[in-house]
């Protein structure tokens, strides 16, 4: 059986790998003028001071390598922390990063609106994740449970819910609200190259901690017990993914807002073709994911260029209406199956 596992990962990560460059290829033609892939391509060498390839090099570029980007750390966030507590139901927010960058980036909205510097709202964003993480390691301790390091990021995300709300409530204008709640949708559009270079080193990070954490979460599925003779730290390893999976999504969260669903549906879509092996989960729901938010972003431009809609779509109310109904779907199913 794991053979055949092994032999059915590798046509997919290759499958996953080039569905990627090709969404990446589309994301970089589509906008109001189609531009071909083969001028795409050529633009640099041929037209480097043509608007066609500022727009395509100042506008298309950042936005879908952020796409990309933010992508792999939800996918593969949101595979570690099921990986991690054994619950298909985990989510990559369930430490408190994700409610603690919104917070830190609508707080940043909502004092300074940005006057300070034009990305100091990604930066309040991650420091906001960072911070909330933080206090959920200070509430749990540092050899806690499992349990107890859940109950605390519940804990946290309420707070720091809560605090949004509040913010919201207290906005000084309407216009203030809208702006502050049109973030918290997540959007991708208007990004540059200063939003990227902001998320690289927190997602970096984030990424390189994640790295070999495979085996450990492999034996943990054995119980804590059978992994610590096998010589895994369960403790440190706990504390690795819940620290880079803050600094995965607290990353993109701060950059592109709340985008929800694709670190929660991702891993279930992609987890018979892992043969249900954390380990080889990471990859694939990190590929997956970057497929996922490359199609939504795509799909939200297709929808504004086709429609007469009064705002643009946010891609993460598509990744939400998407989304929710699928999980809606995989709860059924188990249903079903939980019944036979």
């Amino acid at each position: 059986m794991a053979l055949g596992a092994d032999t059915a990962v590798d046509p997919a990560r290759w499958l996953l790998l080039v569905a990627v460059l090709l969404l990446s290829v589309v994301s970089l033609c589509l906008g109001q003028e189609w531009i071909s892939p083969w001028r795409v391509i050529s633009l640099p060498f041929a037209e480097p001071d043509s608007v066609t390839a500022v727009i395509v090099r100042e506008i298309r570029l950042p936005r879908t390598l952020i796409a990309v980007i933010a992508g792999i750390s939800l996918g593969v966030s949101g595979a570690a922390m099921q990986g991690l507590l054994q619950n298909p139901l985990a989510s990559p927010g369930l430490v408190g990063s994700a409610s603690g960058a919104a917070l830190g980036a609508v707080l940043a909205l909502y004092f300074f609106a940005g006057s300070w510097h034009p990305q100091s709202v990604p930066m309040a964003g991650m420091l906001g994740a960072l911070l909330t993480t933080g206090l959920v390691y200070f509430l749990a301790g540092s050899d806690s449970s499992v349990s107890t390091l859940i109950l605390a990021g519940v804990a946290i995300n309420a707070l720091a819910g809560a605090t949004l709300s509040l913010l919201l409530n207290l906005a000084p204008s309407p216009f203030a609200v809208q702006e502050l709640v049109l973030w918290t949708l997540g959007d991708l559009s208007d990004r540059s190259f200063r939003d990227l270079w902001v998320m690289l080193p927190c997602t970096v990070a984030g990424w390189l901690l994640l790295c070999g954490t495979g085996r450990a979460l492999d034996a943990m599925t054995l119980g804590e017990r059978t992994a610590r003779s096998m010589g895994i730290n369960t403790s440190m390893t706990s504390w690795r993914i819940f620290i880079a999976v803050s600094l995965c999504v607290g990353a993109a969260v701060a950059t592109t807002g709340m985008i929800g669903f694709i670190g929660l549906v991702v891993p279930h879509l992609m987890r018979p073709l892992a043969g249900h092996q954390p380990g080889k989960l990471l990859l694939l729901a990190a590929l997956g994911g970057a497929v996922m938010l490359l199609a939504a972003d795509i799909g939200v431009r297709l929808i504004a260029l086709h429609s007469a809609l009064p705002v643009p779509l946010k891609v993460g109310v598509l990744t939400a209406l998407v989304g929710a109904p699928f999980f809606l779907l995989l709860i059924l199913r188990s249903r079903r199956q939980y019944l036979q």
